[in-house]
């Protein structure tokens, strides 16, 4: 097998020209001139100045098959890259979560008493009135842990099952199929996450809309386990599903396709020549659009989650029973896309930047084409 065709089978999607820095080039292309004007200094035999420059041809070709990051800081596909890649996952969901508590608090409440919480601008006032500026971060903590757990798992996983799906529709079917491959990379992520995620989000709803349930993760979570036991804490896993693969699978493949878009008839350069500040602003921009979507395609999914895991022993049909068909639809859906949209636009901002800053490049762009065999 050529060289080109052990590249092609390792890299699916991002061909390795891709990724080889300019400095790779001209070191080679030095390396290559040194070694001939040695030869001019010092003749040797034809054959043996053919074979050495062959030796050094063959190995830089090897080289070839290690993927460097533009700054050649973290290899692709490393062990190293899905660990930035997933500390980059933490900072991006926790941080933004966390930052928006009160709207998220608002919304919970909006959900589960709409008489009491009738819109947003009423929701804070009757929050400030309860319970003080204080009241309107209650639940940061488990907040912050469970979205940082959840969001390690989704952008980890994410770019792991990315490139394993994509190895294994091999390169041509991998850029003809790329949103379905952006689909199933996401979906199989959110799974994983959401097992992470649904303990504390179990406790977040509950100390948010029940007043004087707890104070906080540290007495809230022995409180609900203690009434409900530890399966109790997975009792919103099924709506947790509902709501958040769906939006993922939008997050993820949206934002891809959008940002391929911007890059094809928003702006006038190519991808590479950009500088990062634009490439960053075109990841907020993105992911500000594809959080939309995701608001919409999830919000049923996100009323279930909010009812169930505010009153005990409740089940699916009691929440589409008391909220209706439309209210499950509709009801707090204006504040969470606000929010959504602000939410994912932030995460993809944090989430590429951090990788740049660890020396990647940042997510989406224009499709590769794919690479051609080579000739034996």
């Amino acid at each position: 097998m050529a060289i080109s065709d052990v590249s092609s089978c390792r890299q699916s999607l991002l061909p390795s020209f891709l990724y080889s820095s300019s400095s790779t080039v001209s070191a080679r292309t030095v390396g290559l001139e040194h070694l001939l004007q040695s030869s001019r200094k010092n003749p040797v035999l034809p054959g043996k100045v053919a074979h050495t420059t062959t030796d050094f041809l063959n190995a830089s070709a090897q080289s070839e098959m290690v993927i460097a990051s533009p700054n050649e800081k973290i290899q692709m596909y490393s062990p190293m890259f899905y660990a930035a890649c997933t500390a980059g996952g933490i900072f991006s969901c926790g941080l933004t979560h966390m930052t928006v508590t009160p709207l998220d608090l608002v919304k919970c409440n909006m959900q589960i008493n709409p008489a009491k919480y009738k819109s947003i601008t009423s929701g804070f006032g009757v929050l400030l009135k309860e319970q003080g500026v204080k009241g309107f971060f209650r639940g940061w903590v488990p907040t912050l842990l469970g979205y940082s757990a959840q969001g390690a798992c989704k952008f980890g996983f994410y770019e792991f099952f990315k490139k394993y799906y994509s190895d294994i529709a091999g390169p041509e079917f991998a850029t003809k199929y790329k949103t379905l491959i952006y689909l199933a990379g996401s979906a199989s992520a959110e799974i994983i996450a959401d097992v992470a995620l649904c303990p504390m989000e179990a406790v977040k709803v509950r100390v948010q809309t029940q007043p004087g349930f707890a104070r906080g993760l540290s007495d809230g979570m022995p409180k609900f386990v203690k009434s409900e036991g530890y399966g109790g804490l997975y009792k919103g896993l099924v709506p947790l599903w509902g709501r958040q693969i769906p939006y993922t699978m939008m997050k993820f493949a949206s934002f891809e396709t959008i940002v391929e878009m911007m890059y094809k008839y928003a702006i006038p350069k190519p991808k590479s020549e950009c500088s990062k500040e634009l490439q960053l602003g075109v990841s907020f921009a993105g992911g500000y659009v594809a959080g939309v979507f995701c608001a919409i395609v999830s919000h049923p999914a996100d009323n279930l989650v909010s009812f169930l895991n505010n009153a005990k022993g409740a089940t699916v049909g009691d929440a589409v029973k008391k909220m209706g068909m439309v209210g499950l639809f509709t009801r707090g859906l204006p504040l969470r896309i606000v929010m959504i949209g602000t939410l994912t636009g932030a995460q993809w901002g944090i989430y590429d930047a951090f990788k740049v800053f660890v020396g990647l490049p940042t997510t989406g762009g224009p499709a590769p084409a794919p690479t051609a065999p080579a000739s034996s």
